[in-house]
């Protein structure tokens, strides 16, 4: 088994992808992180035309979660839609669910105008459950979504479930036709070939270690050198480090996912086990997502304890009997690749844009990164530019917690909690 992504492996990096080792000496924007957030603010400040642009990565192009999720494009934010709703009132509830459905739209719409080959199919998705209690939470969110947002799901009960995956494991399912999925190395892939044909200038393994303000703009210290900016923007998500701001760092909390792939499967087996090629992942804190690849593997995808850092042999052997246990028909089958990738979550469960001493920032997708981080990049990449006077992810308020600084010493204690209330079907 390959301890790396599967993504990588399927993806050809862009010959148009331009990319520079040598940092340029001032740009009008300084974006850091290249990756969904950070490429599709760089798209629209390009598209706008006024004002030059640098994208650096301490790694590079997609080096973070951006190729290495599972290529799901979802509706819906971590906060469930009824608690958005509840906690932010009607207005911005309903401008929320709206966006994120505007999320999907939105990568679609950027896949088609810039040409970029990633796999791209919008079949819906299913959301899975276990027991009576399962069936009964989706009905009651079938009725709410038809009355307060007007979303048609359709929900199975155990005599029509395996017609959305056969799996002896699932006795609900929650259905709908809007979701999408990509291949996320050639999506952050081509996302990076197409602003750099805009003129943006990308520059990898450039690791931000200092901003400081000074008049008129930042003066940004990286690890190739120092950069002048007019404005600059943090487009870290989950590989947010306290270095160079522990004030931003505050605001998110890295989490780890980790992912194990099949070997390619025949045609009608893989069709069988998901014959709508639907995007799936089950009801419960500690979910599992899983979905058909385009050469027909099974990806399995799960939050294993909270971590990033779980040993990745361990983690398969973990997914791997995960994946057997929703699909014995894969018992004779070998698995290829196990990976992980970080996902950024705040306190509140909500994607934020704000601003710390005049810089930006835009992070927390909780998981919906695919189509929730391109929107959100795109929508602070037009305020940057001008091109738009406000966006609903920037006026909430971003929560913080005394006690979280830099080390998640809490969550090694919230990752039983969850595994009981699971159990507990709570």
């Amino acid at each position: 088994m390959e301890l790396a992504p599967f993504w990588w492996a399927d993806a050809v990096r862009p010959p148009d992808l331009v990319t520079t080792d040598r940092l340029p000496a001032e740009t009008d924007v300084l974006i850091v992180g290249a990756g969904f957030t950070g490429l599709h603010a760089a798209r629209e400040i390009a598209l706008a035309g006024e004002m030059s642009v640098v994208v650096i990565d301490a790694v590079g192009v997609g080096g973070g979660a951006s190729s290495v999720n599972g290529g799901m494009v979802n509706y819906g934010l971590k906060a469930g839609a009824a608690d958005v709703f509840e906690k932010f009132g009607p207005r911005l509830g309903r401008e929320f669910w709206d966006l994120s459905l505007e999320s999907i739209d939105h990568v679609e719409r950027v896949v088609t105008a810039e040409g970029i080959d990633c796999n791209f199919i919008r079949p819906g998705s299913a959301a899975l459950g276990f027991t009576d209690r399962d069936l009964r939470r989706f009905r009651a969110q079938q009725a709410w979504m038809a009355e307060k947002i007007e979303f048609p799901v359709e929900v199975h009960g155990p005599d029509t479930v395996r017609s959305v995956v056969d799996s002896p494991l699932f006795h609900a399912a929650k259905v709908e036709r809007v979701g999408a999925g990509l291949q996320p190395a050639k999506y952050v892939f081509g996302l990076g070939a197409a602003v750099a044909r805009r003129g943006v200038t990308i520059v990898e393994g450039a690791r931000a270690k200092a901003i400081d303000r000074r008049t008129g703009g930042f003066t940004v210290a990286t690890s190739v050198g120092s950069i002048e900016a007019g404005q600059v923007l943090m487009a870290t998500n989950g590989y947010t480090e306290a270095t160079p701001s522990k004030a931003l760092r505050r605001r998110v909390i890295p989490v780890g996912s980790y992912i194990v792939v099949t070997e390619p499967l025949p045609h009608d087996l893989a069709v069988s086990l998901i014959p709508d090629d639907r995007m799936c992942w089950t009801h419960r804190r500690f979910l599992n997502y899983f979905r058909r690849t385009h050469d027909d593997r099974m990806l399995m995808g799960g939050r294993q304890n909270l971590s990033t850092t779980l040993d990745l042999a361990e983690s398969a052997r973990i997914l791997e009997a995960r994946t057997l246990e929703v699909f014995p028909q894969l018992a004779d089958h070998a698995f290829e690749y196990s990976w992980s990738g970080r996902l950024g979550v705040t306190f509140d469960l909500m994607p934020h844009i704000g601003r710390l001493d005049g810089a930006w920032y835009a992070l927390g997708y909780g998981g919906h990164g695919v189509g929730i981080a391109s929107l959100v990049g795109s929508h602070v990449g037009k305020l940057i530019a001008g091109t738009s006077s406000r966006s609903a992810f920037a006026e909430i308020p971003h929560p913080i917690r005394p006690y979280y600084r830099e080390r998640t010493w809490f969550l090694p204690f919230a990752a039983p909690l969850y595994r009981t209330l699971d159990r507990m079907g709570r």
